[in-house]
């Protein structure tokens, strides 16, 4: 038994291609199925209903790991994890809406200060498990300090790659975490490009967006906790930042799951793609009616984290957001930039700019009619907004000269 995690069934039946749902084996390494497109985790949903039951996930810690009957860790001796609590959601009532309920789910809270530990915890445990001791990755930045951490923590050797302007913070941590890192002449996805080049010479297993299977159902647990803080409730919308989008792809797979097993009932939660207008391949891909997104040129943002400018996995982003009635929708930077601004001057809230995306586009999209007031939304702050550089605060004081204390008004 681990020190922290007793043993618990596990009850992974087999993969599947999310394009062409042809069957791979269970407890075998995978990266892309055979058509080149992401490979989901499958499981027996009713032996799940049969072995566990919402009283039963109550009575255990706040963490990641109560779910453990929806993932795919076979034994507690392969996690690894540095911690993954139960991040809060908090209720938002001084924002610009309607009657209906604001909530930001704070996924700051987490190892390395971003819901990137989800996918990243849930990858690694599972590599470990599959016998990897190399792996790589490109980043824009939390995906790589999360994948250095764990892949410290699991004795792998992580090398990790991201584009030259990637926030120095993000660089020092990877560093720091035990990751090599290098920083790139180009966008994520020519980092991408590196990491495919080298698995063959160097040995690495490819750690990039929804290239292995597991990270959605590291992402999934956002859905499963969600709707557990909830009491087995979904709120009417989520407005999710989307870049690779794996989270959006692994919260829909939740609920459907839930849904499967009879703890959801009703309609559940319509999914909102958020993305920067300077970067925005899956709105273009949906306005249009489009499967598959193309290349985005040029991509440009201050929310650095949803800069990327194509997805392997567009169309399971696409599906989500069609099969669940939401939509795909961009904001500016000057958007954003204003969004951080008011809900840390409203709520004292500190977003980052990835979850500043989905206030702004909350308030775009109350204007435009595509949410009504009297729904009930959950934003999602990906990370910690200490990440992330802030405005100068210049202000002194010479205690050497008489102080006007008529300035304190």
């Amino acid at each position: 038994m681990h020190d922290s995690f007793p043993e618990t069934p596990t009850f992974v039946t087999h993969l599947e291609c999310g394009m062409e749902r042809d069957h791979y084996a269970a407890d075998q390494l995978h990266g892309l199925s055979q058509a080149g497109k992401p490979l989901l985790v499958k499981y027996d949903l009713n032996q799940i209903a049969l072995s566990v039951s919402q009283a039963d996930l109550a009575s255990r810690p706040a963490n990641l790991w109560r779910y453990r009957e929806f993932l795919p860790v076979r034994k507690s001796e392969n996690i690894v994890s540095l911690g993954e609590i139960q991040t809060p959601l908090i209720p938002a009532p001084n924002l610009q809406g309607g009657k209906g309920s604001i909530w930001i789910k704070d996924e700051g809270r987490l190892p390395t200060g971003s819901f990137k530990a989800r996918g990243l915890c849930m990858a690694v445990s599972m590599a470990k498990e599959l016998g990897v001791t190399k792996v790589a990755m490109p980043t824009n930045g939390n995906a790589g300090s999360a994948l250095a951490a764990y892949g410290t923590r699991a004795g792998m050797k992580s090398y990790i790659f991201c584009p030259e302007d990637t926030p120095e913070i993000n660089v020092r941590e990877i560093a720091a975490q035990g990751a090599q890192v290098w920083r790139v002449n180009g966008l994520i996805n020519d980092c991408g490009k590196i990491v495919a080049q080298g698995k063959e010479s160097v040995g690495w297993f490819d750690f990039s967006t929804l290239k292995e299977p597991y990270r959605i159902e590291g992402k999934k647990t956002m859905g499963l906790e969600l709707a557990d803080q909830m009491g087995w409730q979904v709120p009417d919308v989520i407005f999710y930042p989307t870049g690779g989008g794996t989270g959006l792809i692994g919260m829909w797979k939740a609920f459907n799951e839930l849904k499967e097993i009879g703890w959801l009932t009703g309609k559940l939660p319509r999914m909102v793609a958020v993305q920067a207008s300077g970067c925005a391949p899956m709105v273009k891909a949906y306005d249009e009616g489009k499967e598959h997104a193309d290349l985005w040129e040029n991509a440009h943002t201050v929310a650095a984290g949803i800069r990327v400018p194509v997805a392997v996995g567009d169309f399971l982003i696409l599906r989500a957001v069609r099969e669940s009635q939401g939509f795909a929708t961009a904001v500016d930077d000057a958007q954003i930039t204003a969004a951080l601004d008011e809900v840390s001057r409203q709520e004292g809230f500190l977003m980052c700019p990835e979850g500043a995306a989905t206030y702004a586009a909350y308030k775009q999209e109350l204007i435009s009619g595509r949410i009504s007031p009297d729904e009930s939304a959950v934003l999602f702050n990906c990370a910690s907004g200490l990440k992330y550089e802030l405005p100068p605060a210049d202000q002194s004081i010479d205690i050497t000269q008489p102080i006007d204390f008529s300035l304190f008004t």
